[in-house]
């Protein structure tokens, strides 16, 4: 039988071990996936189009649409 001191050093090699491994596993597949992700750009990505916002969009909005929006917003918050 080994004693408490014996015990506790092999199981910390064994921690440093296994943390070391995963650690090197876990650094080799992010690299591996960088790589894999800079091989294989996607050339059928779709262009993104990119439509300019309406410069007066508050002004093309209908007074009434946004009283009767007011109103609705007042109601629901005068439930609680």
């Amino acid at each position: 039988m080994t004693s408490i001191s014996e015990q506790l050093f092999n199981a910390l090699g064994v921690m440093i071990m296994g943390m070391s491994l995963v650690f090197i596993f876990l650094s080799m597949l992010i690299v591996g996936i960088k790589i894999v992700a800079r091989l294989c750009k996607s050339e059928n990505q779709p262009a993104v189009a990119h439509v300019p916002a309406p410069a007066a969009a508050s002004a093309t909005l209908d007074p009434k649409l946004i009283a009767a929006i007011t109103s609705a917003i007042h109601q629901y918050r005068a439930k609680d």
